[in-house]
Formats: structure tokens, sequence, C-alpha cells
């Protein structure tokens, strides 16, 4: 999986239409947002046989787990490989950010990564990211 030309613009337009929309689990929550920028970058959306499925974050596990994943940073684990060190992480790249409640993927943006807020996105700074995951 590769970003593919143009990668650049499909993500700031991605982004902008995230940014107008509520976090409803199974429609809009972080693992569907960072898989909607992954594709919007390579093509590839890993969550697409997840998308509606569920109406929980506890459903949404569920489902992941049936599947052989722990959560959904798992399932990014499983298809991207670990920076081993946060400071070389690029645009584009997806990054783990601790929250209350549970891990959230974003997508990095120079020293920022993107999250979603319950009503909006939000930027972190990505020097809280735990995990940042390689999009080449």
């Amino acid at each position: 999986m590769q970003k593919t030309p143009g990668w650049q613009n499909r993500l700031v337009a991605f982004l902008a239409a995230a940014g107008r929309e509520r976090f409803v689990p199974g429609q809009h929550d972080c693992a569907l947002f960072a898989s909607g920028a992954l594709a919007a970058m390579t093509g590839v959306d890993l969550a697409a046989p997840y998308r509606g499925r569920y109406t929980t974050e506890r459903g949404g596990i569920r489902i992941l787990r049936k599947d052989g994943y722990r959560d959904h940073v798992a399932l990014a684990a499983a298809h991207l490989r670990a920076r081993a060190d946060s400071e070389r992480a690029r645009p584009g790249d997806l990054a783990v950010i601790p929250t209350e409640s549970g891990p959230a993927l974003g997508v990095v943006q120079g020293a920022s990564v993107y999250v979603l807020a319950p009503d909006r996105l939000a930027l972190m700074p990505l020097a809280q990211a735990v995990t940042v995951f390689e999009v080449p």
C-alpha cells in the first residue's frame, strides 16, 4: 500500500469533509476517520468491512476481535509498519494518541496530529503519539 499521485489534495479534501461531521460510532469515529484518510491517500480502506456494522465502541471492538484484531490500532498495525521514532513522522502517517476513552487514531500533519473530537477535528501534539504508522 502506497500513497498515490495527488494524495495531498485528496487528504486535504477528506479532512475538510471530516471536520464537518459529528462523531458517530460506526459511521464517523476515529478508526473510520483514520481508515478514510488512508483510503484518500492510497485507495485502500482497511475499515470497509466494518463501516455501518456497529453503533457503539464496544460493538466495533467485538467485530474486530471476531476477525482477530484486538482493536482498531491492531488493525492498523497488521497493515502498516510502525516507525521506530515518531520524530521521523511525515504528513499522512497515522498516529496513535492516548485519550480518556482509549487510543485514538489520527493523521499526522507536521508537529500535530488531526484527531476526531466529539463535534470537530482537533489537533494534538505529535509528541503525545505513542505509535506512528508509516504510510509510504
